[in-house]
């Protein structure tokens, strides 16, 4: 049982930290990126700009990022101690009412009403196994782990720095923007690929097609931001 416990809690860590890795490195090559490229058609010669306020933006959106990470990770724990709160509360004042909710769950699940009954004598002689019962089984909730939160903000806010560090590269080795632009795009565009390629894998999408649509999305946000600068400084 307690290697079954175990297996379930690294599988959900490990699905935890895939999920904050997509967050932030979706947003972290992106948006740099988009910068990057808008700074590229506005101050011509004077590359250092662009990496120091791409650093800037870098720092900014990972805190930002890493933040609305943990935020959501405490909302999730929130939600659940109020849900616990309730359950208990209802418990005590509406036993009744949640004793035929627990035999409904062993109905729906298609337990003969014997059986079912039986099942339901058995689970409701504790009330902490009840809770949890009712917690899964009516509402859907599990458990969070107490941890999420701030291990979800470490997450995003290192992989947004990861992505955001990728197009912005290339400018630190050039005196051109435009040379710059030309490898970032380059780099980055092949990077967008491979990360919504191996994304729609994960989430059973077809891969081709979803390194495709995000590598697009990258580039039309990066060719908006240019072109709005030249227009601007026209």
């Amino acid at each position: 049982m307690s290697e079954l416990h175990l297996h379930l809690e690294e599988h959900m860590q490990s699905s935890d930290l895939l999920t904050d890795i997509v967050i932030g490195m979706s947003d972290g090559l992106t948006v740099p990126f988009a910068l990057a490229a808008g700074l590229s058609g506005a101050v011509g010669e004077h590359v250092s700009l662009i990496w120091i306020a791409g650093i800037a933006e870098v720092a900014a959106g990972s805190i930002a990022m890493g933040l609305g990470g943990y935020l959501a990770g405490k909302t999730e724990i929130d939600h659940y101690k109020s849900e616990l709160k309730k359950e208990y509360w209802e418990l005590e004042h509406k036993r009744e009412v949640e004793i035929q909710e627990v035999r409904d769950v062993f109905l729906r699940w298609g337990l003969t009403p014997t059986v079912a009954e039986e099942a339901t004598k058995e689970i409701i002689k504790d009330d902490k196994r009840w809770v949890d019962f009712m917690m899964k089984f009516e509402l859907g909730l599990e458990e969070p782990d107490p941890k999420r939160a701030r291990r979800s903000a470490f997450n995003i806010g290192l992989s947004y720095i990861v992505g955001g560090l990728i197009p912005l590269t290339p400018y630190f080795f050039v005196s051109s923007s435009l040379d710059g632009l030309k490898i970032s795009a380059a780099i980055t565009l092949v990077c967008l690929y491979v990360f919504g390629f191996f994304k729609s894998k994960m989430t059973g999408i077809n891969p081709w097609w979803g390194g495709v649509k995000v590598m697009v999305i990258g580039a039309i946000a990066a060719a908006a931001a240019f072109a709005i600068a030249k227009l601007i400084q026209a």
